[in-house]
């Protein structure tokens, strides 16, 4: 299918949803696992002070660990298919702000900024937490939080957007600071906006751990949306897919 029309960009979204969620998992499995398990330990730990205090506290998992670990793996896949349908179709929509650049340039910049303001922008201000940190009862109100702030980043990528072609009539490097710094002034009003984190980080948690978990899931977030900016498009640039023509063979 040409990927000229919309049910070739969206196969495409697809392959490079199914590719980059798949980079995203594996990352998950040999990277992000490793601070889990020492989390893990940290709140199994917890317990069984609990328990030796006379508390009555069970815990018993539906799924063992290695079930959960293969189970993330097919969920980051399933949810590159997903972002990878998202991606083409907001590529299609946006393909005529950058009509002077190339598809591959296109597709890697709305990778960036997707995971601008999908994954950095949350974690600067509602930075993801292992296992052991945490309420329970706070876990509505800090996804309506994150969520939140993911929305508002969208409404302000897409005023940059607004502003540049607003701005066209001036010189590119003129155009670019200004935008650049308008865009850091949205984004600096919607930190210190926005609620601080509800939760507190417990004492029995090490730092390292809890360092190593953060840097380790905005890997894994960075994984699926600057891989899917790449490979989607490298799958839909005419430079990539030209080739060269054929020689005759001599008889």
């Amino acid at each position: 299918m040409a990927p000229n029309t919309y049910t070739g960009l969206l196969t495409r979204g697809l392959a490079a949803g199914g590719v980059a969620g798949l980079a995203a998992g594996l990352v998950s499995l040999f990277v992000v696992e490793v601070p889990i398990r020492a989390a893990l330990a940290v709140e199994e730990a917890r317990e069984a002070a609990e328990h030796a205090e006379g508390g009555e506290h069970e815990h018993a998992e539906l799924f063992s660990r290695g079930t959960q670990v293969v189970g993330g793996v097919l969920a980051a896949v399933v949810l590159g298919l997903a972002v990878g349908a998202l991606f083409a179709t907001i590529f299609a929509y946006t393909r005529r702000w950058f009509v002077d650049k190339q598809p591959f340039f296109r597709s890697a910049a709305l990778g960036l900024s997707a995971f601008g303001v999908a994954a950095l922008l949350p974690a600067i201000k509602y930075p993801a937490n292992p296992p052991a940190v945490g309420d329970p009862t706070t876990v509505n109100y800090r996804t309506g939080l994150y969520l939140g702030l993911i929305l508002a980043g969208i409404v302000v990528a897409y005023g940059a957007t607004y502003l540049a072609s607003r701005l066209g009539h001036l010189a590119a490097p003129v155009r670019v600071t200004a935008v650049l710094l308008a865009t850091v002034v949205a984004v600096t009003v919607l930190l210190l906006v926005f609620p601080p984190p509800p939760d507190a980080i417990p004492a029995d948690m090490p730092s390292g751990v809890l360092w190593d978990f953060r840097l380790a899931s905005l890997a894994e977030t960075a994984t699926l949306w600057i891989g899917l900016g790449l490979v989607f498009g490298l799958l839909i640039d005419p430079a990539v897919r030209k080739t060269k023509p054929r020689t005759a063979v001599a008889a």
